[in-house]
């Protein structure tokens, strides 16, 4: 992988990864639509590459929540020893729902890794896309938005559904915030600082599973800097208007997108763009 195109999908993972559009999605169907061949077809490597990109966009998310994440952690230190507060339950059930993805990645990731079939992504995309779009109708019908085991649970397995390109990890969870009653902006904070304990205990198992830095190739890893760079500036300025958007506008206009981009990438496929094959 050049420079360049580690830079291009760092842009692109930093933009998509907290906008509910799917972030895996996207880099899938720009390689295809591109005809780059990430790092000769090696599935494991490109998985790596994906980790580390959401790495980029962790230090967006954390330029943040930096604060707000350090306290949940302090909170939760004090609430294993004894001292119970109500962010160290917070901060302990926002752990909890990593937990349906973390046993999904270990024991499907190598199923998941490099689904070449864009066609299931595209669906994946309006399919999604018309559930966020009817959930976020509902509207909130709760005043207390203070996480419990069952809210955990529920954005926990939303979470776990997104290691399926197209899906989206934040566009599952504020789609189960909002049908648990949360509201627009409650919705797109808990999928933010969701994504910490998630990204940082993916990270960590696929640098284990690497073998360390060394494990990259060094042709590649050019790429594993650059790409995580250029992921964490355009992540930083994807949380930054997210936050903007939630408060004046619905999740329509997401929704209509997924469905548009889903909708064109089918037509391509049933055009036979690039020979791609349904099966």
């Amino acid at each position: 992988m050049s420079i360049l195109e580690a830079i291009v999908l760092g842009i692109l993972q930093g933009l998509t990864e907290f906008l509910p559009i799917s972030s895996s999605g996207h880099l899938q169907l720009v390689t295809w639509l591109a005809g780059w061949e990430p790092f000769a077809g090696d599935a494991s490597l490109w998985t790596a590459f994906e980790v580390a990109l959401h790495v980029g966009t962790l230090a967006g998310v954390l330029a943040h929540f930096g604060r707000e994440v350090v306290g949940l952690v302090a909170a939760g230190a004090r609430q294993a020893v004894g001292g119970r507060s109500p962010e160290g339950r917070r901060g302990w059930l926002l752990v909890l729902a990593t937990v349906p993805a973390a046993i999904v990645g270990v024991t499907a990731g190598a199923a998941l890794e490099r689904n070449e079939r864009v066609w299931v992504t595209a669906c994946t995309l309006v399919v999604f896309g018309v559930w966020l779009w009817w959930a976020d109708r509902r509207g909130p019908s709760r005043p207390d938005e203070t996480l419990d085991g069952s809210d955990a649970l529920s954005l926990g397995v939303a979470q776990a559904l997104a290691l399926v390109p197209g899906v989206s990890r934040s566009g599952a969870i504020m789609t189960a915030a909002r049908l648990r009653g949360m509201s627009r902006p409650e919705a797109a904070r808990v999928a933010m600082l969701m994504s910490v304990p998630v990204i940082a205990g993916a990270a960590a198992y696929k640098l284990i599973d690497l073998g360390g830095w060394s494990g990259i190739p060094a042709d590649a890893q050019a790429a594993f800097v650059w790409g995580p760079v250029a992921a964490a500036l355009s992540g930083w300025a994807a949380v930054s208007l997210l936050l903007a958007l939630v408060r004046r506008v619905d999740f329509a206009p997401f929704a209509l997108y997924r469905a548009a981009l889903g909708i064109s990438i089918l037509v391509l496929v049933a055009m036979s763009f690039r020979n791609t094959p349904w099966i």
